[in-house]
C-alpha cells in the first residue's frame, strides 16, 4: 500500500466518525485538515493532546482548519471520551488501520521492556487542495499546537 508523501495529493479514504456518519477526506476540500493520529482514548497523553486542540480550537477555525483525532478505538469510545472532555471536533475510527497505514504511523514501540506495532503519536496538515504540506512524527504535546498555527499561518 502506499504512503502519503509531503507535497502530494493524499488519496481520498474513508473512517467512521463520532458525527454518526463517515468522514470522508473528499468532504473537506478547499479547508485545511489538521488529522492527528494518537494511541488510545482516555490515556494521559492522548486526553493532553486531544484538550489542547480543544483549548485552540477558534485559533484554528479562523485559519479555515478542521480537526480529526484519529485512534484504532471503536466510534462508541470515542464519543464518550470526546463527549467527556468536550472536544468541539471528530475523532474517527480507524480500527482496520486503513489510514493509520496511509500515514504510516504504525511503529514498533517498547513499553517496560515489551515490544508491539502501535500508533506514534504523529500530525498531518492537508491544504486545502488536498496536498500533505506538514507533518510531525513522535509528537510531544507541549509546543504542538503552535507549530502547526504557524505551519498554517506559513502556506497562507
Amino acid at each position: 500500500m502506499k504512503t502519503v508523501e509531503l507535497n502530494k495529493v493524499v488519496p481520498d479514504f474513508s473512517l467512521p466518525s463520532t458525527d454518526n456518519k463517515d468522514f470522508q477526506l473528499s468532504d473537506y476540500h478547499g479547508k485545511n485538515v489538521i488529522i492527528y493520529f494518537y494511541p488510545k482514548d482516555n490515556t494521559p497523553g492522548c486526553t493532553q493532546e486531544g484538550k489542547a486542540f480543544r483549548d485552540h480550537f477558534s485559533e484554528f477555525e479562523a485559519l479555515d482548519t478542521v480537526i480529526f483525532g484519529v485512534s484504532r478505538d471503536s466510534v462508541k469510545v470515542h464519543s464518550n471520551f470526546r463527549n467527556k472532555h468536550e472536544f468541539p471536533f471528530h475523532l474517527l475510527s480507524d480500527a482496520e488501520e486503513a489510514a493509520c497505514k496511509l500515514f504510516d504511523v504504525i511503529k514498533l514501540k517498547k513499553l517496560y521492556g515489551r515490544e508491539y506495532m502501535g500508533i506514534v503519536r504523529s500530525t498531518f496538515l492537508i491544504d486545502k487542495t488536498g496536498i500533505l504540506r506538514s507533518c510531525w512524527s513522535a509528537v510531544k504535546v507541549k509546543n504542538h499546537i503552535p507549530e502547526v498555527i504557524e505551519a498554517i499561518q506559513s502556506q497562507a
